[in-house]
């Protein structure tokens, strides 16, 4: 039975996962932040009753997916190439804050900060709801982030709740926000990619689109095997052209299978370890 936000708010034994980058750009243009994230973070563990929280934190890109895509996020690259010099300065400024935001958190604070040269907090984030059936103790998880790609990780004892929206995403209401079930995100994602990381999409394929293939023929890997697939639509014949296309995307994109690959064996051991002194 999926409990509602009521049941599972109510909770003292959840734990708090953040990600750490992307709640600090709720801060993004003010000055001499630090403190008002540490209090943030504060009051955010307070509304969740949260008993646990974990620091999940990006250190540069993904060396896994670089590694496999070198496109990868390279549109950010550009961007940021791109800015003015006053531009270059008010973004160093804001990661100086953000350095110092996480080193007052460690101070004032028992939370355990995860973060590994090369690897994004995404993946932290999926490895730590991988393992956590293994820690009963902990009734509830919730993921704090705008990044909808956390909503890969959803089940009945994992939500999401993003600052942007002030709004959570559970498993009682996902269908308040996607026209599609949970199981089929990852495979309508490798369909129609994402341009915020850079990764193409098959031409001519939307959400509806993918949907509506997956419905038919199953996952993004069944769609793949089953190409060449018959058809006078263009988009089709677009697919049709995009097998290897698929497979690079599913390998990008799948946080649940390829998270601790994308974290490397010696930094899940640090994260096991983690997981078993913490969650007492």
């Amino acid at each position: 039975m999926i409990k509602s936000f009521k049941e599972i708010a109510a909770s003292g034994n959840n734990l708090m996962v953040v990600d750490a980058l992307n709640l600090c750009f709720s801060f993004r243009g003010k000055v001499n932040f630090a403190e008002a994230y540490v209090n943030m973070v504060q009051s955010l563990r307070r509304s969740y009753k949260a008993k646990y929280v974990i620091i999940a934190c990006d250190k540069g890109s993904s060396s896994y997916r670089k590694g496999i895509y070198p496109e990868y996020k390279q549109n950010r690259k550009d961007k940021f190439e791109l800015q003015t010099e006053a531009e270059r300065i008010q973004f160093e400024i804001f990661f100086q804050e953000f350095e110092k935001a996480l080193t007052l958190l460690e101070e004032s604070t028992e939370y355990p900060l995860l973060r590994f040269q090369g690897v994004e907090a995404d993946d932290i984030g999926a490895y730590i709801c991988s393992k956590i059936k293994e820690f009963p103790v902990v009734e509830h998880t919730w993921l704090i982030t705008s990044d909808g790609d956390w909503d890969l990780l959803i089940d009945k004892n994992i939500s999401r709740f993003s600052y942007v929206t002030r709004k959570e995403v559970t498993l009682e209401n996902w269908h308040e926000r996607y026209d599609f079930e949970p199981e089929d995100y990852i495979s309508i994602k490798c369909l129609t990619g994402d341009m915020g990381d850079n990764v193409i999409g098959v031409a001519g394929i939307g959400p509806k689109r993918a949907a509506s293939l997956v419905q038919e023929y199953g996952t993004a890997i069944d769609i793949a095997c089953c190409i060449p697939i018959d058809s006078k639509y263009k988009y089709v014949q677009e697919l049709n052209k995009s097998k290897d296309l698929i497979m690079l995307n599913y390998n990008l994109m799948d946080l649940v299978t390829f998270c601790a690959e994308a974290i490397g064996e010696p930094n899940c051991e640090i994260i096991d370890n983690t997981l078993t002194e913490y969650l007492v």
